[in-house]
């Protein structure tokens, strides 16, 4: 497993089935500023408003093509089948709920506080446990890191804006500094 971070904004997505967990992955997608279609028999739960489109049809063959990734949440298992074959035919990202074996990444857990994004996996093994871990670090964490990130991304853009790199610049005293609640402008970060 590699743990990445995917910028989704205006990515197209399918997600195939309508009820709780298609739902709850739909929200998260739209979110993150993905185009999002929702294919289902039936809607069996709310769908997230912003999503791009609602097909209440049966899945058919083709349906993938022209998406970034699919999400299979139907808990029909041939179906299921189906997808798998055409996405892996495709060359298009898959998650299967609930089949981490099948899937080839994984929702994780996370906790956002403005640009910092901090995200638990344990490759499909226990979507709870990772939840637990996810509440037990979001606990551990400074209240302030969102001001951080907004004053550091400042600085950096400041630094190349005036033609330097920062590249090579240890920002950890930085960093502790503004994570302090002292957010008084150094010379320069070193």
């Amino acid at each position: 497993m590699l743990p990445l971070a995917f910028k989704m904004l205006d990515r197209s997505v399918l997600v195939v089935g309508a009820g709780r967990i298609g739902a709850g992955k739909a929200q998260l997608l739209v979110n993150a500023g993905a185009r999002v279609t929702v294919i289902a028999r039936e809607r069996l739960a709310p769908l997230p408003e912003g999503i791009t489109a609602f097909e209440q049809r049966e899945y058919q063959a083709g349906d993938l093509r022209g998406h970034s990734l699919v999400i299979s949440a139907s808990g029909d298992p041939e179906l299921n089948n189906l997808i798998v074959a055409e996405a892996r035919a495709e060359g298009i990202w898959l998650n299967v709920v609930d089949d981490p074996g099948r899937s080839d990444f994984y929702f994780t857990a996370v906790h956002r506080a403005g640009d910092v994004v901090v995200s638990v996996s344990t490759a499909g093994a226990s979507p709870a446990l990772a939840q637990v871990v996810r509440t037990l670090v979001r606990e551990s964490l400074p209240n302030n890191l969102a001001n951080v990130a907004r004053q550091l991304r400042s600085e950096r853009l400041a630094l190349h804006r005036a033609g330097h790199s920062s590249e090579g610049i240890d920002w950890r005293p930085r960093i502790h500094q503004l994570l302090a609640g002292n957010d008084s402008a150094l010379d320069e970060p070193r």
